[in-house]
């Protein structure tokens, strides 16, 4: 699967960019260190101007790639989930038992994420740990039904609804599939968060990961 991912290219909402950070080198250092920066210091303190002078250019160059910090985050986030739904696609495709390619796909979405050598600019490892803080804040907006209107968070729903299938395929009649494929994987970032920061109104720990408890669930639920 590595051989294959590393021949793909990551489609993201041309909306979402001024200019696609991935046809130059200035924008594949945007994207790689605006990374970093929003790990180091948190997506409330990350300016445009604390990342210019992290990469050693003028903050007017990355408004030619992204209008809004908050776009550059939509397009982090759409990147991420583009990304799993690839490694989803690929995980599941040969498993004919549908209960396993179930539990395949749960684990695609909720374990804890390594970095892919295959995308030398993008660490996986540390976009994940943005993505469990910081995914919601690029729902929780008054403009989401502007922006869902747009498709920004069509990949997103793209793989809860490749979730949603893979339910059916365990259990046809069960009638709340979406809004189980929804809960795991919005509340697998939850989870992750939880056994981080809160750990004592979670079960999950250094022993036991959020995968562990949403494959329980789905067992227990679709039985």
């Amino acid at each position: 699967m590595q051989t294959i991912l590393s021949n793909i290219i990551i489609s993201v909402n041309d909306k979402l960019y001024v200019k696609n950070p991935e046809t130059s080198e200035l924008g594949k250092k945007i994207i790689q260190h605006s990374i970093i920066l929003i790990d180091e210091i948190g997506f409330e303190n990350f300016t445009f101007k604390k990342l210019g002078e992290k990469i050693n250019s003028n903050e007017s160059s990355i408004y030619r790639y992204f209008e809004s910090k908050h776009n550059l985050m939509l397009y982090l986030s759409s990147w991420y989930w583009g990304w799993i739904e690839y490694r989803l696609a690929f995980a599941t495709t040969n498993i004919s038992d549908s209960m396993e390619r179930l539990k395949k796909g749960i684990t695609i979405v909720t374990e804890k994420i390594e970095d892919d050598s295959a995308t030398q600019h993008i660490n996986e490892s540390i976009l994940n740990k943005i993505i469990i803080q910081e995914f919601t804040k690029t729902l929780l907006t008054k403009e989401v039904d502007e922006e869902n209107k747009k498709d920004f968070f069509i990949v997103y729903k793209r793989v809860i609804n490749r979730i949603v299938e893979l339910i059916a395929d365990v259990n046809p009649n069960y009638a709340f599939a979406k809004s189980l494929a929804s809960s795991i994987v919005e509340g697998a970032l939850h989870q992750h968060f939880l056994k981080n920061h809160l750990k004592t109104i979670t079960n999950c720990s250094e022993t036991i990961s959020p995968t562990d408890f949403y494959i329980d669930l789905i067992e227990k639920t679709l039985k």
